[in-house]
């Protein structure tokens, strides 16, 4: 699947893609906007990243694409929705690589990303979550319509402190 929007074009991801994820998921300040990308990234391993998350699609268990601008196609991030099919719903996440952060591309794609995720997946609820320490992410979530649902408290260890996270969601029927 291949979705378009004004300036993006997202599309599955390729094994050919792991030396630019490894670029830009690499950089520490991206790193450390999330719960799972290692730092240092080690060289070669998004080719394993890659394997595992095309395995999990065929399995329907996520959906993911690679965010690339619409003329050059170069890759800026990556987003997905993780399905939990036992409760129909999905888990929004995203990366935007460093050189890309204030260009409204998180935004962009989350939109497109979240008409999928109930148009086409049928899920009921889609929530993200967000280091509490990161206005970018929490912002593209309310932007798309997301609502504040709460915070868990010191709810993930990195880099040797405690962040917490803010949970957003929406429901089916709350989706314009």
């Amino acid at each position: 699947m291949i979705l378009e929007t004004k300036r993006l074009r997202l599309r599955p991801l390729s094994l050919g893609d792991y030396e630019r994820i490894e670029e830009l998921a690499g950089d520490y300040d991206v790193a450390k906007t999330t719960s799972n990308i290692p730092h240092p990234y080690p060289k070669g391993s998004a080719k394993d990243f890659i394997r595992n998350v095309l395995e999990a699609a065929n399995k329907g268990k996520l959906v993911i694409f690679a965010i690339t601008l619409r003329g050059t196609h170069e890759i800026v991030g990556l987003i997905n929705i993780h399905v939990n099919q036992a409760n129909n719903r999905g888990e929004l996440g995203y990366w935007i690589g460093k050189p890309f952060w204030g260009t409204g591309y998180g935004t962009e794609a989350a939109t497109a990303v979240l008409t999928i995720g109930f148009k086409e997946l049928k899920l009921n609820k889609i929530y993200a979550q967000a280091f509490t320490s990161n206005p970018g992410s929490w912002r593209i979530m309310e932007k798309i319509g997301l609502t504040y649902e709460g915070t868990l408290k010191q709810h993930i260890y990195r880099f040797g402190e405690y962040f917490d996270l803010a949970v957003y969601g929406i429901v089916r029927e709350d989706f314009k």
